[in-house]
């Protein structure tokens, strides 16, 4: 009969068992040391688009809330005073910083049952928006009716 040595793997060669020995030792440090900067730039752009929604969304609530407060006035000049007013405050107490900014009322239906449309126009700066300091603009419109009431008074 032989001799009874054992017989030892090489390393890096595949025991018995299916299991690697001694080849794979950090690479998985490698990896993440690798695919981490990508993976915080992809989350840097994901906050970026998400505060892009927010301001989108503060642009719009800003000519709705511009809308009301037009369809509140007396008069067609003091409802294109407040409709502005409005608008400026509902972004200004919301950080969005526009450049330039433009509101437009349209009071040329302002009549008891009529309606009064608000536009308000926004231009962002991306960099604003987002860590990256990402270059450009974006010009976030927004558009909003709200009905005149029937019942009431209108002034001269």
């Amino acid at each position: 009969m032989g001799d009874h040595t054992s017989i030892r793997p090489r390393p890096g060669r595949s025991t018995g068992r299916g299991r690697r020995t001694g080849g794979d030792r950090g690479s998985a440090a490698a990896e993440l040391v690798l695919i981490t900067p990508l993976l915080m730039l992809v989350l840097l752009l994901i906050v970026a688009a998400g505060r892009l929604v927010d301001a989108r969304l503060q642009v719009d609530s800003a000519a709705m809330q511009a809308a009301r407060a037009a369809s509140l006035a007396r008069d067609p000049a003091t409802a294109a005073t407040d409709a502005t007013a409005t608008a400026q405050a509902a972004l200004a107490s919301e950080h969005i910083t526009c450049s330039p900014l433009a509101i437009s009322p349209d009071t040329a239906g302002f009549i008891p049952g009529g309606q009064v449309s608000v536009q308000v126009s926004c231009t962002v700066s991306l960099s604003g928006l987002s860590l990256l300091h990402v270059p450009g603009a974006e010009t976030l419109t927004s558009q909003f009716t709200s009905p005149i009431d029937t019942w009431r008074g209108v002034g001269p």
